[in-house]
């Protein structure tokens, strides 16, 4: 029998190996408070490891340089059971049915929710978790379950929430969605833990509730009384909150296997980000300059800033100067917008720069820089004068979009066309010509069919759509045709899919699963060396789970899911844009 106090037989069989251990996921566990003391159940950390992740535990601390640095080091969290909150925290006054409340809890735990979420972290809540996930991110809390009326406004019948059996007893039933993270997390398990078709059994230690999960959540189980039971994130994202106490529980390992699953993910995206560069071809954040915006700042206003980029682990994003037709000096108006992104630059150098080339996105990167490159959306901008597509040049553009919505004097419009010139008129073949000398690319979003094949002809250099999605699966005019796409490839260029709602989805509201699908659609058609995604950010640009560059990282989550390799990935985010790029610039 082995000697267990024997320290350096134990040290001698780690190192008799390399890497010394595994490598598993961290899974941070927010800890609770009693009596001076932080404390923790040890069904938590238990059940974690059993899960094959690596538990630690986050104390109380409301701190925001702990809670930053903690969640930088952390892919999954747990938010545990635990005692009420204050009601001032929701805007109410207390109800003479509130329990004891822990004021040393409720600031430190609503604080690293909300920034959690923003950082896309997976999250569990466990009994007051869910309460956290709701009180935090927009959702409602009864104070006491008299308060609560069943889900779907049904009556309550009485059952006891709050039990008296040990906590591994089940007490009471709900009833799972069928749809739901929750049932197929089960579905496997369901002869074991005595799933029912949609009935589980859980234990209860609880008299408050979740009385209204916002529009972040959807309630995918609920008590007989219509007691809401679990919910699950609305947007895609791996977060889902049970009113039970599953560390309790045999039953209650594979909610933990889940989380550890998918701190597994979000570990492997950060990696990949880590790895290969991120770019998004097309925003139009300078939209909102008039609006007095704080790129430094985490600007409700905006989708794209430092914080979200940040966030969302965002590399660069060509920010471009949108022209609206008509638009009176319209050059003097392109040069303002680039003179305000360079002070937007100028005042972050310490965090941001400007790009021209591969080779600079690399650089930045390296340096730890995130790099804003420089668009034209219309390109009325050049006022019929050649040379100002040098001017333009000079300042650093990397691509014209030759027109918006209506015909202009370079080209016809996909939109509001009244086919001015039947495709590129004179001028255009002129501007594409010298866009080619220059090493601008041809950006044929927005063009109608005539102009874009007009343009495949003229150009003697790849062309780009930098936000365009497939017209098989949303018929738009927008939209690209499979023959166009085929056309695109077969010339070398590259087609950006959108995540404009009108551009995914005609009659519904589309989300990251809809992106995912027009950009496999083009895949398809054209081949994985010639898709990107320009996501039309302040453009109207985001669907629910891509709403803004802080989410950016669930797109690289579901190439995952998908199982993209890291090369097919580095192509799809930004890196045939830039072959292209490299192409247009040999000059």
């Amino acid at each position: 029998m082995k000697n267990k106090f024997d320290l350096q037989a134990q040290l001698e069989g780690i190192y008799a190996r390399y890497p010394e251990a595994s490598a598993m996921p961290v899974i941070g566990i927010t800890g609770n408070y009693e009596d001076l003391t932080c404390k923790l159940g040890r069904g938590y950390y238990q059940s974690v490891v059993e899960a094959g992740g690596v538990p630690v535990i986050i104390p109380p601390v409301a701190d925001r340089h702990v809670i930053i640095n903690t969640l930088q080091r952390i892919d999954g969290l747990i938010l545990s059971g635990g005692g009420d909150y204050n009601p001032l925290w929701a805007g109410e006054e207390p109800s003479p049915l509130l329990h004891g409340i822990n004021q040393e809890r409720d600031n430190a735990e609503l604080l690293i929710t909300r920034l959690a979420y923003n950082r896309q972290i997976p999250i569990l809540g466990i009994c007051r978790g869910i309460q956290t996930l709701a009180m935090a991110l927009g959702g409602k809390v009864a104070q006491d379950l008299s308060e609560v009326r069943g889900h779907g406004g049904t009556e309550v019948r009485e059952i006891k929430h709050s039990q008296d059996a040990d906590r591994s007893e089940p007490t009471h039933s709900v009833t799972i969605e069928p749809d739901s993270i929750l049932s197929d997390i089960y579905k496997s398990y369901s002869s074991k833990f005595k799933v029912q078709s949609s009935k589980f059994f859980v234990n209860s230690f609880h008299h408050q509730a979740v009385s209204d999960p916002g529009a972040k959540f959807r309630v995918v189980a609920t008590a007989p009384d219509g007691v809401i039971e679990a919910m699950e994130s609305s947007e895609f994202k791996p977060i889902l909150g049970v009113q039970w106490h599953p560390e309790c529980m045999e039953s209650g390992l594979p909610l933990f296997q889940w989380l550890v699953r998918e701190a597994n993910l979000y570990r492997e995206a950060h990696q990949v980000h880590d790895r290969i560069l991120t770019l998004d071809t097309h925003c139009d954040t300078p939209m909102f300059f008039p609006q007095g915006i704080h790129f430094e700042q985490r600007d409700p206003r905006i989708l794209v800033d430092l914080h979200k980029m940040t966030e969302g682990r965002q590399d660069a994003t060509i920010m471009v100067s949108y022209l609206p037709q008509p638009t009176e000096n319209a050059k003097a108006y392109a040069d303002n917008i680039f003179d305000q992104i360079e002070t937007i630059v100028r005042d972050n150098r310490r965090y941001l720069a400007l790009a021209r080339s591969p080779e600079d996105l690399w650089k930045n990167k390296h340096l730890g820089l995130k790099s804003i490159m420089l668009g034209i959306e219309n390109g009325i901008a050049l006022e019929h004068n050649i040379a100002n597509i040098q001017h333009f040049a000079d300042r650093g553009i990397v691509y014209i979009t030759l027109c918006h919505n209506g015909d202009n004097d370079i080209c016809d419009s996909a939109s509001k066309s009244t086919q001015t010139h039947g495709g590129v008129s004179d001028f255009g073949r002129q501007v594409i010509t010298e866009m080619n000398r220059l090493g601008i690319l041809v950006d044929m979003s927005h063009a109608g069919e005539k102009s874009f094949y007009d343009a495949l002809d003229i150009s003697t250099k790849p062309i780009v759509c930098s936000h365009s999605s497939a017209r098989a699966l949303c018929d738009h005019p927008r939209n690209l045709t499979d023959d166009q796409m085929r056309a695109l490839a077969a010339k070398g260029g590259v087609a950006q899919t959108t995540i404009y709602n009108g551009f995914l989805c005609k009659d519904a509201q589309a989300t990251i699963l809809d992106v995912i699908a027009h950009l496999e659609h083009a895949i398809d058609v054209m081949g994985i060396d010639h898709v990107g995604l320009g996501t039309d950010f302040d453009g109207d640009g985001g669907v629910p789970g891509l709403a803004d560059s802080s989410e950016l990282l669930n797109f690289t989550r579901q190439l995952l899911l998908k199982r993209y390799s890291d090369e097919d990935i580095q192509k799809i985010w930004g890196g045939n844009f830039l072959r292209v790029m490299a192409e247009a610039q040999k000059v």
